[in-house]
């Protein structure tokens, strides 16, 4: 694992820096999606926000796949209060290079401020193949802002799902009673929404109610 991050760090193919979407939502139901990101990504599907799918293979690993020929696994390295850490491992599968493999070092600074998270992505990624390293240095300089809008797209979803959760007419304490997730993983997106928590009858079902 150390020599994976120490790779990735020291001889990054590329790196990229991004501000992403704010979100209206408490600091708490915010951090509540990113440490639960098969949560967010099976409300973004139900939502039609997007259509990756992410699997919880413990509390820190996760496999995922966004539905257009990328796929992997993460590894949270460290958590803090406003600072997350991963380690990724994938590839991805396009009709002109085939499959390429490589590792991406994220991390995920969130600024809260008066009733908003603000988000930023650092990524530090490394290319395995080096004709497809090489390309990437020479697109990135022509099409880095298309680069930044899909290293975003995770952080916009998770600002929409947020926002969705704590929107009180939106449905979605009603869709998280039906939809099937382990009780821990549950446990925890109800932890930060009370609202959501007091749907619960004394048997453990759940009545309708919105948050």
């Amino acid at each position: 694992m150390s020599a994976a991050v120490e790779r990735v760090w020291i001889e990054p193919t590329l790196s990229r820096t991004v501000n992403g979407r704010a979100a209206r939502v408490p600091f708490d139901v915010y951090v509540a999606f990113v440490d639960t990101p098969e949560v967010t990504a099976a409300a973004a599907r139900f939502r039609k926000l997007g259509s990756y799918e992410i699997q919880a293979l413990d509390d820190d690993r996760y496999r995922g796949n966004d539905g257009d020929g990328a796929r992997g696994i993460a590894q949270v390295l460290r958590r803090e209060p406003r600072r997350l850490v991963l380690l990724s491992r994938g590839e991805h599968t396009g009709p002109i290079l085939g499959t390429i493999s490589g590792s991406a070092l994220t991390i995920l600074d969130f600024e809260p401020r008066e009733g908003v998270v603000n988000p930023r992505l650092t990524a530090y990624v490394y290319i395995d193949n080096r004709v497809a390293a090489a390309l990437a240095r020479v697109l990135i300089a022509t099409f880095g802002s298309l680069a930044d809008r899909r290293l975003g797209e995770g952080l916009r979803v998770t600002a929409e799902v947020a926002e969705w959760a704590v929107d009180r007419s939106g449905g979605f304490c009603e869709w998280l009673a039906r939809e099937p997730l382990p009780p821990a993983r549950r446990d925890r997106i109800l932890a930060a929404l009370p609202s959501c928590a007091a749907g619960l009858g004394p048997n453990g079902t759940r009545q309708i109610q919105s948050p």
